[in-house]
């Protein structure tokens, strides 16, 4: 299966186009772009121990492709991860094109600690609109592209549980 991952999720970022083989073993043959990497993965619970060209790594996401956040020794971040399959999907449904909803919806439950834009303000793709706090890690969430803050529907101190509208743009 090709999998197209966007490690940071802003408009105009490149993915990196992963193929992903099953063996007949059950071994997992990787390419990362025309590369050949060495990668081996076991469940442990909700974690998932991934071993990459020789280092491990215990990996934990959340959230629903296309967008999840993945936590790798103690560092939390954000990327896009679609398929074959979702990215054919969205083009026959004429998906990314045109209206559709402009909100920033909670990728996590969490509390939101700080707000960083008010009604009215202009925000460019990447800026950080609000800090929630998940895990007792802070996370920035950010604007995907350009647009003006309509609507702010959290406050401080609100907690929120995972894909609750907290900003909408115009």
């Amino acid at each position: 299966m090709r999998y197209y991952v966007t490690l940071d999720p802003s408009p105009g970022a490149e993915p990196i186009v992963v193929d992903v083989k099953e063996l007949p073993s059950g071994a997992l043959e990787v390419r990362v772009g025309d590369e050949l990497v060495d990668v081996d993965l076991v469940q442990l619970g909700d974690q998932l121990s991934v071993r990459i060209d020789g280092k491990v790594v215990d990996l934990t996401t959340e959230g629903t492709p296309p967008e999840i956040g993945a936590i790798a020794s103690g560092h939390r971040s954000y990327v896009r991860v679609e398929s074959e399959r979702l990215r054919a999907a969205a083009a026959a449904k004429g998906g990314g094109a045109g209206g559709g909803d402009k909100s920033v919806k909670s990728p996590m439950p969490g509390r939101v600690v700080k707000l960083l834009v008010k009604p009215g303000d202009s925000v460019e793709a990447g800026q950080p609109l609000l800090v929630m706090e998940a895990m007792k890690m802070e996370n920035e969430i950010k604007a995907k592209g350009p647009a003006k803050i309509a609507e702010i529907h959290v406050a401080v101190g609100d907690t929120v549980e995972r894909n609750v509208k907290l900003v909408t743009l115009s």
